[in-house]
């Protein structure tokens, strides 16, 4: 298929891809309007979106970029450009840092189709051994990283030295209207489109997800260990404060609320109080950490943490406070006494004990990964890891993962965050969330890979009155402002070609929520999605 003013033979292999009208409809707006952001859920095909568009730049003549984050990421799309493309396969070519710089510069030169991580591409674009030009499009995978420093940045501004065309492909870009105006900024995003479960040319392709929240009480002992860290980040919290750098209307301080507290310090000139607050800071985000740990995963994970910190030969001034004060001492006393796990691995046994079905159990600690996948097996569940490289986890084994899951070797999957992000993993019939993420990209990704092919399942694991339900309930928040913000992009840039009768209503993707009333013991539905 060729959309535009390309040449009318396909570069498409036939029978290749079967695309959907919404993803025809995508790619033939996208090169009609020019440089555009894709938002659309994960497992929705924006790889097919590509596809339409790389068909249409080639047959102009011109070169394709394909950036993705990682090499798994990369190889994954570089795979099925080949698997989908008439192309000779030398013309489609993966580089990574793992290949060598004279072989690079060797690759830029011959290939048409070029996919790369964003820091390779970068550091060749900067040694000039690569050059941009004679490429019609750049393509963004993950695109919601395109700030900052990333090395995304860099090759955007490349682009647009070489009027490069962009192609920024997201599940979410996020949900601060800066960032997303960044983003937008960076690409030079000359349109928007967005797509959501409920949009009507969406519908029909997606499988209903039912969404379960389930609730379990903190056991009593760990409410007595939690009062003196609570007692400890107050008092710290109260002389940030009194330094001037943690705002008097701040009743609750979280992770994000000190990352902007750190700019503020950084940014002060006061070397003396600067320091001291750093140390403060420091200390905070250590006694938040146990905090999270106790609350979310169990008293296992929580005296690990604490071992570790006993453990290191240099010692930082704040974690030296911590562990010499009496509180924490007598808190860590008692919890040596502690034998009792967190009441959700005996649900989570529960929740996967069906062995004909598949599982995907999210969890964001890689200790907490290895020791559910422990538990499960030897409740008689056939559960594997999947972890990433920083923890030690090579590609190959990662590949080897997820094909023995494909296969069905094992039916419960428990991975870190390297599960979320696009890698080809398949469609199971029920996603875990150990722990709702704060992050509604996150959350996005996780959900993306249950309803695929069959109707499916969320269910997340809720310690009852801890920022579990703060975390589920800051995700969905942010989701929906996402959808909100994004919306006005998409409606902004139809309007600036005339087009505001192409409008969408109801783009927001509204969803049921459940008010929060008494929520019985165990569980309750929240919604479809």
């Amino acid at each position: 298929m060729s959309f535009g003013k390309g040449e009318a033979m396909s570069y498409i292999k036939p029978g290749a891809v079967e695309p959907r009208k919404y993803q025809q409809d995508i790619a033939a707006s996208a090169l009609e309007k020019g440089s555009t952001l894709v938002v659309l859920p994960t497992g929705l095909g924006k790889t097919i979106v590509a596809l339409l568009i790389i068909d249409d730049v080639l047959g102009k003549g011109k070169k394709v970029l394909f950036l993705s984050p990682t090499k798994p990421l990369a190889e994954q799309h570089w795979k099925k450009l080949r698997e989908c493309l008439t192309l000779d396969a030398e013309k489609i070519v993966l580089l990574t840092g793992e290949t060598a710089a004279n072989k690079r510069k060797e690759e830029w030169e011959k290939a048409t189709i070029i996919v790369a991580t964003p820091q390779t591409a970068e550091n060749d674009l900067r040694a000039g051994t690569a050059t941009l030009a004679g490429y019609g499009l750049c393509i963004f995978d993950e695109a919601h990283r395109t700030v900052g420093k990333y090395a995304y940045t860099f090759v955007a501004e490349e682009c647009k030295k070489h009027g490069v065309k962009a192609l920024g492909l997201t599940a979410s870009p996020g949900a601060d209207r800066k960032k997303i105006e960044e983003i937008m900024a960076t690409l030079e995003i000359e349109n928007v489109e967005m797509r959501s479960e409920s949009d009507e040319d969406v519908a029909g392709y997606v499988k209903p997800i039912e969404a379960e929240w389930m609730e379990v009480e903190l056991p009593r002992d760990y409410a007595e260990l939690k009062k003196p860290l609570e007692e400890l980040i107050a008092k710290k919290a109260e002389t940030l404060r009194k330094l001037g750098y943690l705002f008097p209307n701040v009743k609750r301080v979280g992770k994000g609320v000190l990352m902007e507290v750190q700019g503020r310090i950084l940014r002060d000139r006061d070397s003396w109080k600067k320091f001291r607050a750093l140390s403060l800071h420091a200390a905070l985000m250590n006694l938040l950490h146990a905090h999270e740990l106790l609350e979310t995963q169990g008293i296992s994970t929580f005296k690990e943490f604490f071992r570790r910190m006993e453990e290191r030969k240099e010692k930082s001034k704040a974690v030296q406070g911590i562990l010499e004060d009496a509180r924490i001492q007598a808190m860590l006393q008692k919890a040596a006494l502690v034998t009792e796990e967190h009441p959700k691995l005996k649900l989570l046994r529960e929740v996967v004990a069906d062995k004909s079905k598949t599982y995907i159990v999210f969890v964001q600690y890689r200790d907490q990964v290895k020791k559910i996948v422990k538990e499960l097996n030897a409740a008689g569940m056939n559960a594997r890891q999947f972890l990433g490289k920083k923890e030690g986890i090579t590609q190959k084994e990662q590949q080897q993962t997820i094909e023995a899951f494909r296969k069905g070797e094992f039916n419960v999957l428990v991975a870190s965050s390297i599960g979320e992000e696009g890698l080809d993993i398949p469609s199971v019939d029920c996603v875990v969330f150990y722990e709702p993420v704060p992050s509604e990209i996150r959350s996005i990704q996780r959900r993306g890979r249950a309803g695929r092919a069959k109707a499916g399942k969320v269910i997340f694991l809720i310690t009852k009155g801890t920022r579990d339900e703060v975390a589920y309930w800051v995700a969905k928040k942010k989701e929906k402002r996402m959808k909100r913000i994004v919306a006005e992009y998409e409606a902004g840039s139809k309007r600036e070609r005339g087009s505001a009768g192409a409008e969408k209503t109801g783009k927001t993707g509204t969803q049921r929520e459940t008010p929060k009333t008494n929520r019985p013991r165990g569980q309750s539905k929240i919604s479809d999605f």
